[in-house]
């Protein structure tokens, strides 16, 4: 197989999250498409945002708002105001399958869909972080089990599994090394 050294196309997602005062936090997704072959004025097809503002607390949307900057349609833009729809959603259970009633197909956009598909995982690291700072400052955060979004995520965060029994045994998510020890390292301690 050969492969010319220029991409036919280039996909770019980002997502940034900041903490906003006591107890919220704000995500921003990025989407940008591409084409590096083209002319430096038909380069970009779509750059895209999609923002969040959510409580720690319970992880629900408070505010939300989508943007187009670069788009192919004149009336791609119109479609935006309906992504405020993420208000009210919990990023936590059944999110995936509510923003797939509400942006999937022919009631959203595909681009910003993929953006509020990559939020959720987004926002659960974020309250991770955010929650993991508030530790490392000596000052309350919530209980990592009742923040723990991660949950049913994958193998170590099973109901049984290991991501559990370390938090039990007294391992505090953003402390110690990475990769984080193994259980041992905890029961033992």
């Amino acid at each position: 197989m050969t492969r010319s050294e220029l991409p036919l196309h280039r996909r770019t997602i980002t997502v940034s999250a900041y903490r906003e005062g006591d107890g919220e936090i704000s995500v921003e997704a990025r989407l940008l498409d591409e084409r590096p072959w083209a002319e430096p004025s038909a380069s970009v097809i779509h750059s895209m945002a999609l923002t969040a503002r959510l409580r720690l607390a319970d992880m629900v949307i408070v505010a939300a708002g989508a943007d187009m900057r670069t788009f192919p349609h004149a009336e791609c833009p119109l479609i935006t105001p309906a992504f405020d729809g993420l208000v009210g959603l919990s990023v936590a259970a059944g999110y995936n399958r509510a923003i797939q009633e509400r942006f999937r197909g022919v009631t959203g956009c595909s681009h910003l869909y993929e953006l509020a598909r990559v939020l959720g995982p987004a926002v659960v690291q974020a309250g991770i972080s955010a929650n993991a700072g508030l530790r490392m400052a000596g000052r309350p955060s919530h209980d990592p089990r009742a923040t723990a979004g991660v949950l049913n995520s994958c193998h170590i965060w099973a109901p049984d599994g290991v991501g559990l029994r370390k938090l039990d045994a007294g391992w505090r998510p953003g402390t110690g090394p990475r990769p984080v020890p193994e259980l041992g390292t905890f029961e033992g301690a």
